[in-house]
């Protein structure tokens, strides 16, 4: 044994063993294993101890297990050891571990049906394999249907898929989604839908041929072969269909737990509906032939439903809805047929009943006579050479005729509807190539087998040998391709297995011979097998104890064949009779169904068999003959031609396998069976090629991957320049045995083994290093550690003797502070007591003096007090005398300012009536001017000297008015002197008299006056104690009431917030969405258009043109139909309508459907744009609801504000205005008697009120507040029952105000008359309440003025209110009136509004009025002013007005638009205008001929070229071009020439991208230009929000004539179209560059390893594969980035490419990632980690952080972390679950699934942490897809980006031959 064997049969070595009931079992090498032992020693993995016995004979070893890292491979053949159990194992782990129902074996997809419904099959997974490499991506029946699609485009040869396996293994699915692939990628060439027919016949057809089994629930009972036609250009053009086998007998007959074919079912499912009342049809229990089964309900399935769908595929087809009733009527009578029941009459005749209900119904539905059907089902007809006689026939008989009839006439049936199929799916292209699409069983071995089960088996012994040659063929062309020498493969041939079969003197030529035999019989025909065969074949075998059936060898297994029911069912005969009946019938379907009858080629009935499951062979051939020889032709001979046509199909074409796999009987899902598994391996020819393969060299390196991969393996000086040779001296060294290995051109060929040894050695090489590393960050982690203690125990000790150190200086300070603290103590204590005696001394000595004082200074209190009312009583006297001498100054003053107030109103309403007639007059502006400026001067003159006499004579009436003010008090002073004089001696004599009188009693009243003042004191200050309490009690409540609204305030407005964010974020997301729909409609349209041009061109190429003839571009868009087009495309557009003439000769329905579509497609699009707009409304209206909202959630904190602002305001600012002047009046009044008696009595009253007011303001600042607390407490909590005592409580506060005003001033009152005087003189009773009165009258006189002042500010403001509301109404009405108008209703108003301003202020003061005059004279010289700027202004428009009413005239006159220049006027009397001109300076505008126009276009569109003269332009400089010959245009009122310009701009560019569309330099140019186009429309269109940002110069160049709002919204989608074609290119150019530079290509050299590949990498499909890097990638995105820069493409634009080139980049790594389970895995997460780190690297250099194309990477970045991140512990679960936020639950699972260990090191994810996650994440409520949407592109937007630039200072340079081009 060589040294490798041995090396690998060692300790630990993983071995397979045989089992009975896992087939193969892993076991493990407990002890090494020498040469020459019998047995091995080995350990289970479930722990038990073996002794594996070697067979004596031939001393095999057991099979080796592969390495970890290659089990679950994609491809078998990737396997270093490639046996039968190590095949199982890899399906099993892939199938059960991660999911994976597909798997490559060399060039068969292997395909396990999951009974699942499984989320692979979408559109996005068929984008994502459109394109690709087979090896590149995961296994998959697309990466098939890819493969072939592309092998038939590059090699120009047809191609086959050959789908086969078991029943209910899924090959009818699998057929299916190879031909929806087909349709989906490849399209169809016209608007015939062929795809969508070709997938319409699947639903026909598995109702008509498939029932459920019991191994399926669809099973198809028939095979079936359809090529799918493509032309030239590879696009589907029709089909066809071939069948073979269909199961006639399971019409009449179904096992337990089967049905028949879905339509009966469907039929009775549908019987309630009234279409179906004539079929009387009922319950499916209650027909023979749809209730033996006893299962005539499928699960989860509707039949209902499915009929639906299958006559939705019937009209899809062309048959209609006739046809379709007259199917289910022959199929309604079959069902019926099975029901009649036929009757013994004796034993050897048998009857029907008369008047039969079913016989009658079936009569009825097919058009037959009672009478003849029921004679001819239990009769026949016997002819010889010269009578024909009527034989009756026996019960059993008779009921197998009537069984025979019904699966002819269903057999007919099914042949017509496939031939209508066929018809349907041909169309008049012609074909160029085809795919075929072969969906048949696989090989099949049952108890019972019969003739059903020898053709099928036949059938897959031709389809086998086909496949071995094929196998063969691929290996020897590869040993041939890489010049190896090479050896011949032994393989199976199975050809003499075939010879038994059809050769002379085989079976079927003996079955053949025995059924024209007069008497033969299937035991004849047995015994002529025996003696022909049994002992010339040693393939043929005969039974020990049966000598009715025969034994055959076939590839798969051996097959006992019983031949009972051999000749019948090979003769195939049914009753002639019959079908005469049937053809004389008068319903036409079944007569169309039988017309041919005669001129079958083969029989299509079938005799009843002996029970169980029959089959009926192939549908008739195309080519009919007339012949007898050939209609007697049997079943055998029928096959057997047919199968060798379809042999010489496949033959013809490339086939590719499919090989579907049944995992167990019982329909679980995801559950594995190793015996049903392997029997399927071996029947399938799966392990045949897997034995092929190990036979020759299946493992395959190239030298770069074998390089990367076992580079450990060399040492430094072994590694040369040159890989392959290095490689070869290695592999020596390595590898003994030179026959374990190949060198080829490109690759090293491997014997089997030899991986798993070379991986050994890498593993054990990579081990020594790991345990070296190790060793050495293990010391150095301990040396770390030692160093870390070290440190730690010096630390501690210096920390402990730190702290005994602080511990003794501490007590030290202790005892200092100690004695220090004793000392202060006692010098406390002596000066405590000293202090005590000292206080004691001088609080007597206070008393004492104190009450010396107080006598004091009561006794000169009263004095002063009596004083002070003196004065009070004499200053009221004074002010009554000067109020009445103020008032009637104020009226004399009042009735002269009125007179000249009239007077001044009469000449400024002269001045108002002279400017309005100056305006009307119009005439000689520039000398009223001048006149206007001369009497402005006049007017200042006069101004002044006005002023001068005014100033005189109002300094001369302020000295008058002094003068007279000092004569008025001074003869009020003697006046008032002689009153008091005379008043004095007798009030002095009465007094006196009464004082006498009264002192005693007086002095009796004293006492009671005293006490009742101490009661009276003690009561107020109860009451003052009360209201303190009720004072802190409100404050309290109040500081509750504050915190609980400041607390509900901050939780209403942080709900607010939500809500508002929510909903906003909900608004963005819908408006995003309908932007998206727009311009995904927007796209659509396009496509439309372009299809519509190539149908036009293919139309104009097919007819010969004139010359000079020219098509019209159609490629505008939809929008541009509202305007009309310029004269110079009246001849291009005469030449469409021809175009379209001829292409509507050719195909009129073609046309009408494009119309159609059109049509729809601009009505979708106005709906669309209109529901956008309707968005936008309802977010603006829903942003202002949330305002709302917001505002009414913080209407408490608004009312407190608003009640604190309007009351305390306006009454604070009264009363402290109030109190003012009664200060300034005592102070005053005081000032001017300081000398008299009772002053002081003044100042302490005024002392008094003062501090009244101010706890009124107090007062009922508190009130106030508690007020405005409990409303908005009301409002936000709505809680009644808790406002109810608060509520109360403020209504008595609020009406205590006055009475508690009353009682302060009363209290003052009462401390003043408690002084020694007036004890010693007390008042009377009623002296005392009329001071009283006389408080409460100054109280009361004080509140009606503030309520007066109050009143006069609420009407100021409705004064102010309804001024602006006549404002803004004079401001609409202004905005509604034409300009002209305008500005003299605004002159008007504001001559008005400064008229009523001069009145006002000449009614107050005389002054301020003259300047009010002044300052209105020089706004009336302003508004003069605007009125001359505006004069050109209301020219244009009187000339616009002028146009349009002439245009008004004449399309009323019936006449064509454009005979009138656009410059000619209406004849009006035009009021001269001395306009300045500067004739040298340029507007910014180009003016050019209208027969210049194509001209312009195409030099500065069509011919422009961004690679050569547009580089050194201006940015923007065509659309700047453009936009000053469209100002131009629109300056002389040119609608016409406006029109036709944009609309041949328009066209043009789209002309200019359609012809280069895949050049980015041209795309991104125009979309630069069509922008800047864009902005300049709206810079200069005259709106305020887009001119902010213009200067003076700029806002004179708007445009003045035209509104082109309109023609906006056409440009804006044009420029979505070319950000479309623009994404569409950069994907294009991208694509290539992604998988190759992000996944492949390792960035981060030795950290990915390199894993064997299989065959799948050395097809011819990856010959041609790119090597591009990261480094391609970001070179191309710097070149896209520099070119939209060079192009002035606007900063937000390039933005928004960039997102999309990164959303790009990121979904198709992802995709990739996805659908490759050889890219996840460790390493490959840091290589993409790290590839992501360069994008956003590239992103910070570019200064496009901030463009959000970052987090269009995040779902890869989790990917990449996912696949670094532990997976083993719960923890670890949570936290992938919370960093995969942007991942789906689907995309995590996979990837999970995918991971793959690259490395012996790394670990697999187990099953039960795949299933922890998906348990936690299986809340998330997300899209079940896998993929992202790589077609998805972001709505785009254009932000307004005013230009700087001044169109004036724009100089054309002649590269652009734009010279007939005029300034102007």
């Amino acid at each position: 044994m060589n040294r490798e064997l041995e090396y690998m049969f060692l300790e630990s070595a993983r071995v397979w063993i045989p089992d009975a009931e896992d087939v193969w079992k892993s076991a493990e090498l407990t002890k090494d294993y020498k040469n020459g032992d019998a047995s091995l020693q080995l350990m289970l993995e479930d722990g038990t101890n073996i002794e594996h016995t070697l067979d004596p004979k031939t001393k095999n070893l057991p099979y080796l297990r592969n390495p970890d890292i290659l089990v679950g491979e994609n491809d078998l053949t990737a396997l270093s050891y490639l046996h039968e159990p190590a095949v199982l194992h890899n399906l099993k782990v892939r199938f059960i571990d991660s999911k994976l129902i597909y798997t490559y074996c060399g060039i068969v997809l292997v395909a396990i049906n999951p009974y699942e419904t499984l989320q692979i099959y979408g559109t996005d997974i068929i984008n994502a394999y459109s394109g690709q490499n087979m090896g590149d991506m995961d296994p998959h029946i697309f990466a098939v249907a890819e493969e072939a699609y592309k092998q038939m485009a590059r090699d120009e040869r047809n191609q086959s898929i050959i789908v086969s396996g078991e029943s209910g293994a899924g090959k009818t699915v699998s057929a299916k989604y190879a031909m929806r692939y087909f349709a989906t990628v490849s399209g169809s060439a016209s608007e015939a839908n062929v795809e969508e027919k070709v997938l319409a016949s699947n639903p026909i057809m598995e109702a008509i041929g498939n029932a459920k089994t019991t191994r399926n629930d669809n099973s198809s009972r028939f095979g079936k072969y359809i090529e799918i036609g493509f032309d030239h250009r590879y696009r589907i053009i029709g089909a066809n269909m071939r069948t073979y086998l269909l199961e006639k007998s399971r019409v009449i007959f179904q096992a337990d737990e089967e049905r028949n074919y879905h339509v009966f079912y469907q039929l009775c499912a549908s019987s309630h509906l009234p279409e179906f009342k004539t079929l009387r049809l009922s319950s499916a229990n209650n027909f023979l032939y749809t209730r033996q089964g006893r299962s005539p309900v499928i699960y989860g399935v509707d039949d209902t439903k499915e009929l639906c769908t299958t006559r939705n595929a019937f009209t899809l087809l062309g048959i209609n809805e006739s046809y379709q009733m007259g199917l289910f009527q022959v199929l309604a009578a079959i069902l019926h047929l099975g029901n009649v029941e036929i009757k013994d009459r004796d034993s050897d005749s048998s009857l029907i009943a008369p008047n039969n209900n079913h016989l009658t119904a079936f009569c009825e539905l097919v058009g037959v006579t009672y009478q003849d059907m029921s004679q001819w089902l239990c009769h026949r007809k016997l002819k010889t050479a010269t009578e024909t006689y009527i034989k009756p026939l026996p019960r059993l008989q008779a009921t197998n005729a009537r069984d025979a009839l019904s699966k002819h006439i269903y057999a007919k049936l099914f042949n017509w509807i496939v031939e209508h199929v066929n018809k349907a799916l041909i169309t008049n292209v012609k074909q160029h190539s085809f795919i075929g699409v072969l969906d048949i069983y696989g090989f099949e071995t049952f108890e019972i087998n019969s003739f059903e089960q020898f053709c099928i088996n036949y059938a897959n012994e031709k389809l086998q040998q086909q496949f071995n040659m094929h196998v063969f063929k691929l290996e020897q062309e590869e040993y041939m391709k890489e010049q190896i020498p090479w050896t011949l493969i032994d393989f199976y041939d199975n050809q003499p297995c075939i010879n038994l079969i059809e050769a002379k003197m085989g079976i079927l030529d003996l079955l053949d011979e025995e059924c024209k035999m007069p008497r033969g019989s299937d035991d004849t025909w047995a015994q002529k097998l025996y003696n022909t065969h049994l002992k010339t074949c040693s393939l043929f075998e005969k039974p020990r104890m049966s000598n009715r059936a025969f034994i055959i060898q076939h590839f798969a297994d051996k097959v006992e064949y019983q031949c009972d029911g051999f000749l019948e069912k090979n003769k195939d005969t049914v009753n002639e009779e019959q079908i005469k009946v049937l053809k004389a019938s008068k319903f036409d379907l079944l007569v169309e169904l039988f017309q041919d009858e005669e001129k079958a080629t083969s029989p299509t009935g079938q005799v009843p068999g002996t029970g169980g499951r029959t089959r009926l062979s192939i549908k008739p051939n195309k080519s009919r003959e007339t012949s007898s020889k050939e209609h007697k032709k049997t079943v055998g001979c029928q096959f057997r031609n047919s199968l060798q046509m379809l042999m010489e199909t496949l033959n013809a074409t490339t086939p590719h396998y499919v090989r579907c796999i049944k995992p167990n009987d019982f329909k679980l899902a995801f559950t594995f069976d190793p015996k049903r598994a392997v029997q399927q391996l071996r029947a399938c020819g799966v392990l045949e090629t897997i034995r092929i393969s190990a036979a020759g060299f299946p493992s395959r390196w190239t030298y770069q991957e074998f390089f990367s991969r076992y580079r450990v393996l060399m040492k430094q000086k072994d590694v040369l320049p040159d890989k392959k040779l290095t490689c070869r001296n290695v592999l020596e060294k390595l590898v003994q045995d030179q026959d374990k290995y190949q060198f080829g051109k490109t690759k090293i060929f491997f014997r089997a083994g030899q991986v798993a040894y070379l991986e050994k050695l890498r593993a054990d090489k990579l081990r020594v290093a790991c345990i070296r590393i190790q060793k050495t960050i293990r010391c150095w982690l301990a040396r770390k550690k030692y160093l870390r203690q070290r440190s730690a125990a010096i630390t501690i000790q210096r920390f402990t003797r730190g702290y005994q150190a602080r511990c003794l200086a501490k007590f030290m300070r202790r005892t200092n502070a100690a004695t220090t603290i004793q000392k202060y103590q006692r010098m406390c204590v002596e000066r405590k007591r000293y202090r005590q005696k000292q206080a004691a001394a001088l609080a007597m000595q206070t008393i004492l003096r104190g009450y010396m004082a107080r006598l004091k200074y009561q006794g000169l209190l009263r004095e002063h007090k009596v004083v002070v009312i003196q004065k009070i009583v004499r200053g009221w006297l004074a002010r009554c005398w000067y109020k009445r001498c103020l008032y009637s100054i104020v009226y004399l003053q009042c009735c002269i300012r009125r007179m000249r107030a009239r007077r001044e109103l009469k000449k400024l309403k002269i001045e108002a009536r002279s400017v309005e007639h100056f305006k009307k007059l119009n005439k000689g502006m520039e000398n009223k001017i001048m006149q206007l400026q001369r009497r402005i001067d006049e007017q200042t003159k006069e101004n002044r000297s006005v002023n001068e006499k005014l100033n005189s004579l109002e300094s001369s009436y302020s000295a008058e008015s002094e003068r007279m003010r000092s004569e008025v008090n001074r003869l009020r002073g003697v006046d008032e002197e002689a009153k008091n004089k005379t008043k004095q001696v007798s009030s002095l004599q009465e007094e006196l008299e009464r004082l006498r009188r009264e002192l005693s009693t007086t002095q009796q009243e004293k006492k009671t006056i005293e006490d009742w003042a101490q009661t009276y004191r003690n009561e107020m200050e109860k009451m003052v104690s009360e209201l303190k309490d009720q004072n802190g009690l409100l404050k309290k409540e109040k500081d509750d009431l504050n915190r609980s609204i400041q607390e509900q305030s901050q939780q209403m407005t942080e709900k607010m917030a939500r809500a508002i964010a929510e909903e906003t974020q909900q608004l963005e997301t819908d408006l995003n969405e309908e932007r998206s729909r727009y311009q995904n409609l927007l796209t659509e349209h396009l496509r439309l258009e372009e299809k519509y041009d190539d149908l036009k061109e293919r139309t104009l190429a097919s007819n010969v043109s004139k010359p000079g003839h020219r098509r019209t571009d159609s490629t505008h868009s939809s929008n541009e139909s509202e305007y009309t087009y310029n004269s110079e495309y009246a001849e291009l557009e005469e030449g469409s309508r021809a175009a379209e003439d001829v292409t509507r000769g050719i195909d009129t329905s073609l046309t009408l459907k494009l119309q159609k579509r059109l049509t729809e497609l601009e009505q979708e699009k106005q709906s669309l744009r209109n529901e956008l707009e309707n968005k936008e409304e309802q977010f603006q209206r829903a942003r202002a609801r949330d305002d709302v909202a917001f505002k009414k959630a913080r209407g408490a904190e608004l009312e407190y504000e608003s009640l604190k602002r309007q009351e305390l305001e306006s009454e604070n600012k009264k009363l402290k205005h109030n109190l003012a002047e009664m200060r300034q009046s005592l102070l005053g009044d005081a000032a001017t008697h300081a000398g008299a008696p009772g002053s002081p009595a003044y100042k302490v009253l005024l002392d008094q009120l003062n501090s009244s007011c101010e706890e009124l303001d107090v007062r009922k600042e508190e009130v106030l507040i508690l007020r405005s607390q409990l409303v908005s407490q009301k409002e936000a909590m709505h809680h009644k029952e808790t406002m109810t005592e608060p509520s109360v409580y403020v209504e008595d506060v609020s009406k205590l105000k006055d009475a508690d005003e009353i009682k302060q001033a009363y209290v003052g009152l009462k401390d003043t008359n408690r002084s020694p005087r007036f004890m010693r003189k007390p008042l009377e009773v009623n002296d005392l309440l009329s001071r009283l009165r006389l408080l409460e009258h100054q109280l009361q006189t004080q509140r009606r003025s503030h309520d007066n002042e109050v009143e006069s500010l609420r009407g100021e403001l409705q004064n102010v209110k309804e001024d602006n509301n006549r404002q803004q109404q004079l401001l609409a009405q202004n905005l509604q009136l034409p300009p002209e108008a305008r500005i003299e209703a605004s002159l008007q108003h504001e001559i008005t509004r400064l008229t009523n301003e001069n009145l006002e202020l000449m009614a107050d003061d005389p002054t301020a009025s003259r300047e009010a005059r002044v300052i209105i004279l020089r706004r009336m010289v302003d508004l003069m002013e605007q009125l001359e700027k505006q004069d050109r202004t209301i020219r244009k428009l009187k000339k616009q007005l002028k146009v349009y009413s002439k245009r008004i005239g004449e399309m009323g006159a019936g006449q064509t638009e454009g005979q009138t220049s656009p410059g000619q006027m209406v004849d009006e009397p035009i009021h001269p205008v001395n306009i300045p001109r500067r004739e040298k300076d340029f507007q910014g505008m180009l003016e050019y001929k209208k027969e210049d126009e194509l001209k312009l276009v195409k030099n500065l569109i069509l011919e422009l070229k961004p690679r050569g003269v547009a580089v050194n332009l201006i940015p923007g400089l065509p659309a700047y071009v453009l936009f000053m010959c469209l100002r131009h245009a629109d300056y002389v009122n040119d609608d016409q020439k406006v029109r036709t310009l944009l609309t041949s701009t328009i066209n043009s560019i789209k002309k200019i991208l359609k012809k280069r569309g895949d050049d980015f330099e041209t795309v991104s140019f125009w979309l630069s230009n069509t922008c800047r186009f864009l902005h300049c429309l709206k810079q200069y269109s005259g709106d305020e929000a887009f001119m902010k940002h213009n200067t003076s110069r700029q806002n004179e160049h708007c445009l003045s004539n035209f509104d082109l709002a309109e023609y906006r919204q056409v440009i804006s989608d044009l420029a979505i179209q070319i950000y479309q074609q623009l994404i569409k290119c950069m994907e294009n150019i991208l694509q290539p560059m992604i998988v190759s530079g992000m996944l492949e290509h390792e960035t981060i050299q030795g950290v990915s390893g390199v894993k064997p590949t299989g065959l799948r990498k050395r097809t011819s499909s990856i010959a041609d594969e790119g090597t591009y890097t990261l480094d391609s990638i970001l070179r191309q995105l710097s070149a896209f980035h520099s070119t939209m820069c060079q192009h002035g493409t606007d900063p937000e634009l390039i933005k928004q490419v960039v997102k999309q080139q990164f959303y790009i980049i990121g979904a198709v790594t992802l995709n990739n990632l996805l659908l490759r389970k050889d890219m996840c895995s460790w390493s490959k997460g840091m290589q993409i980690r790290y590839n992501v780190s360069q994008l956003e690297e590239w992103l910070r250099d570019k200064g496009l952080m901030m463009c959000g194309a970052k987090e269009t990477l995040e779902p890869l970045i989790q990917a990449a972390q996912l696949l670094q991140v532990k997976k083993k512990t719960d923890e670890d679960a949570e936290a992938i679950c919370s960093m995969c936020q942007g991942l789906t639950t689907a995309q995590i699972v996979k990837v999970l699934n995918l991971y793959t260990p690259v490395n012996e090191f790394e670990e697999r994810v187990s099953v039960s942490f795949i299933r922890t996650i998906q348990t936690r994440l299986r809340d998330r409520c997300e899209s079940p897809q896998l993929l992202m949407d790589t077609k998805m592109i972001y709505p785009v937007t254009f932000p307004f980006n005013p230009s700087s630039l001044a169109l004036e200072t724009i100089q054309i340079p002649g590269s652009l031959n734009l010279g007939f081009l005029t300034r102007v």
